[in-house]
């Protein structure tokens, strides 16, 4: 497939301020797009805003909110004059047993990650017809397959691929592609959070290779730029992920008789585990509603 050069091309991108959104932006910007950055760390979007190498801004919202959105999505076009990218970034994740779980936390994996990436896309899709733009989705390794103490990002990620399978169907006639990308373990504040819980990691560790290791980021974020290029349906962190897209429907049955096994050898060790939102972009999320609660 033929590539789209991004000189002077205009990407968003969402969860910005860190991991896969931080060096996603700085990526494109080195290969002359204008890049509009938005999150919740307003000084972590500016840090990185004055690191890229050519035009930016960044604009601190939550993906959640629909009046700040659509603002966002109106003073990008006044700041670069068109929108032709946008990248689903903005992610948060819990673990640990479902029963346990903090409701809340549960709810709001759902909101950023889900309903979020919606908002986004609401907000932004008039702007991307108009340039016939190109929409990328962050899914996860966890849209293909099922996995226990991850019930809420499961869910959420499954959720995402349905919908921007959905979305492309819905506006392709109007010269908009849609794209989801697929992401194994990745090193992440997000990733490196959840390791902190020995039971997470070491469930983590079991799994089969190659799903059991931590990916380096930069060769997945490069990966995502050769996806958004392509303007590509799909595109794969992990090399070995398009190869589980022929084996998914065999998943769930294998995961549930392994995942069972597995939370026994478990269950005593179960007991007190945090479930609140991990990694350093879960605590900006935790501070960010605390602070508009208050």
């Amino acid at each position: 497939m033929s590539r789209v050069g991004l000189e002077g091309q205009v990407a968003v991108v969402t969860g910005a301020a860190r991991g896969v959104g931080e060096l996603l932006a700085r990526k494109l910007s080195a290969r002359g797009a204008k890049v509009a950055l938005v999150g919740l760390e307003e000084e972590a979007l500016k840090e990185v805003s004055g690191r890229l190498h050519g035009d930016s801004a960044y604009w601190h919202a939550d993906v959640t909110d629909h009046e700040t959105m659509n603002r966002v999505a109106q003073e990008v076009k006044a700041r670069f004059g068109k929108v032709d990218i946008v990248v689903a970034n903005a992610g948060v994740a819990t673990g640990g047993p479902f029963v346990d779980s903090d409701p809340q936390a549960w709810r709001r994996v759902i909101e950023v990650n889900l309903i979020g990436s919606a908002v986004t896309a609401r907000a932004f899709l008039p702007l991307l017809v108009e340039s016939r733009g190109y929409l990328l989705q962050i899914a996860s390794l966890a849209a293909i397959t099922p996995a226990p103490m991850m019930t809420a990002y499961c869910a959420s990620k499954s959720g995402v691929e349905a919908y921007a399978h959905s979305l492309r169907a819905e506006v392709g006639y109007q010269g908009v592609r849609v794209g989801v990308a697929y992401l194994s373990w990745t090193d992440t504040d997000m990733v490196r959070g959840a390791d902190q819980d020995d039971v997470m990691r070491e469930l983590r560790q079991r799994l089969v290779w190659p799903a059991n290791r931590t990916y380096p980021l930069g060769p997945t974020v490069d990966r995502l730029v050769a996806g958004i290029e392509r303007r590509s349906a799909h595109v794969y962190g992990q090399w070995w992920l398009r190869g589980m897209q022929s084996v998914r429907g065999y998943l769930p049955g294998l995961i549930g008789r392994v995942g069972q096994r597995e939370m026994k050898r478990f269950a005593p060790r179960l007991q007190g585990m945090r479930s609140g939102l991990v990694g350093a972009g879960g605590q900006a999320d935790e501070a960010a509603r605390a602070t508009r609660r208050n």
